[in-house]
């Protein structure tokens, strides 16, 4: 197939494309009527965030969502956004932006392939089957020319799948190596199933922090589809809002993402929350993959013992056994997740940076971090938790 019959376009929303289009590119095993691999590049996903005022004018996210087309037909689309900063981004390249305008560059506005404020990996090349070659190509080479027609300092392209990652650097992009903790299910029937493959001293610590975790005073309460109902995320705007103060400064999501979340993706959430003396007082969002759990927000309005690591972990690892999924992502950093049964896992990135010099300089830089983040991943795996017999066992 010819590139030249391809042409890119460049939306400023998810309006101007229909939804069936987009999500016959971003997951097309959901045409099974199954949930999608990832349900963070639907249609509906995006557009929640465009339609609640999370991303657009004045947040910093201006959406350039690039699409590929051969005649009248998509093939190929990617959630691509103008960044005015580097906020809820997850790779973090302040450092390469401060030297960048010392040396009298400008770093920003850049282009960011990515899904706003999600650390989770996926596909970001969303190219519809039958059109892999041609259709991811197109979207690299589709993006790097905006960005440069446009004069802009970089392409960053984050949390993308390891296939993408090993593509994108035959075609020129630089690739990044980070991580995150993930679980793993090896097939555990139950919790117990689950503790028996961790040493004893660790068995030791969860059931002692569950058992905190239990002495709050309430009930925990998982709440998916239908079972959602307006009063939860009322609540959960006011943890949301507490835990985005501290970390953030101010919430990246606004209230009306949750509205919109609740009437088109019930069915892709499972909110777990703690009720006490008539009121909810703590709770952890999370979205459900076809293989994945993936832990989002946390938030409380009071403290209590271990609650947190039982809402986003115990309760989160309960809930994928029971549902028989693969793995949890349960976000970005946190050594703390070792002790609990997530492991150390790579992630991937690719960067474009159009000033030679300074692409060299980086280049270099990610060439060492590379290797000191994998042998950090060793290091950590080895201190893991599970028992010495049940890691053999695995390798």
């Amino acid at each position: 197939m010819d590139q030249a019959q391809i042409e890119i376009r460049v939306l400023g929303s998810l309006s101007q494309i229909a939804a069936a289009d987009w999500d016959a590119c971003a997951c097309p095993e959901a045409a099974d009527g199954g949930p999608p691999n990832d349900p963070f590049t639907t249609h509906r996903f995006l557009s929640a965030l465009e339609e609640s005022g999370s991303v657009g004018p004045g947040t910093g996210w201006q959406p350039q969502y690039l699409t590929a087309y051969l005649g009248s037909k998509l093939i190929a689309c990617a959630p691509l956004y103008a960044k005015g900063h580097s906020q809820g981004e997850y790779i973090f390249d302040h450092n390469w932006a401060h030297a960048f305008e010392r040396a009298g560059g400008h770093y920003y506005p850049k282009l960011q392939m990515a899904v706003p404020f999600t650390p989770v990996t996926g596909r970001r090349f969303l190219v519809k089957p039958g059109y892999d070659g041609i259709g991811h190509s197109a979207l690299v080479q589709g993006a790097v020319q905006l960005a440069a027609d446009n004069s802009l300092s970089s392409l960053h392209v984050t949390f993308c799948t390891k296939d993408e990652a090993r593509m994108g650097e035959e075609m020129g992009l630089m690739p990044r190596a980070t991580q995150q903790f993930h679980w793993l299910n090896q097939g555990y029937q139950d919790f117990e199933g689950f503790m028996r493959a961790l040493s004893s001293r660790k068995r030791k610590n969860i059931r002692k922090e569950r058992m905190q975790a239990q002495c709050f005073g309430g009930e925990i309460q998982v709440y998916q589809g239908s079972s959602l109902r307006p009063e939860h995320w009322d609540a959960f705007w006011e943890f949301y809002q507490d835990t985005g103060a501290r970390k953030w400064g101010s919430p990246y999501l606004t209230r009306a993402f949750f509205q919109i979340a609740h009437e088109t993706m019930a069915g892709d959430m499972a909110l777990i929350l703690a009720w006490r003396n008539g009121r909810y007082v703590a709770g952890a969002l999370n979205f459900i993959g076809r293989e994945t759990l993936y832990g989002r927000y946390w938030g409380c309005v009071e403290h209590h013992p271990c609650l947190h690591f039982e809402l986003c972990y115990y309760q989160a690892i309960e809930l994928a056994i029971a549902m028989k999924l693969d793995r949890i992502e349960a976000g970005a950093q946190g050594e703390h997740k070792l002790a609990r049964g997530y492991l150390p896992t790579q992630t991937h990135s690719l960067h474009w940076i159009g000033d030679p010099g300074f692409a060299e300089a980086v280049g270099r830089y990610l060439e060492a971090e590379r290797a000191a983040v994998e042998e950090e991943i060793e290091i950590l795996t080895d201190y893991g938790p599970f028992r010495k017999a049940h890691v053999e066992e695995q390798e």
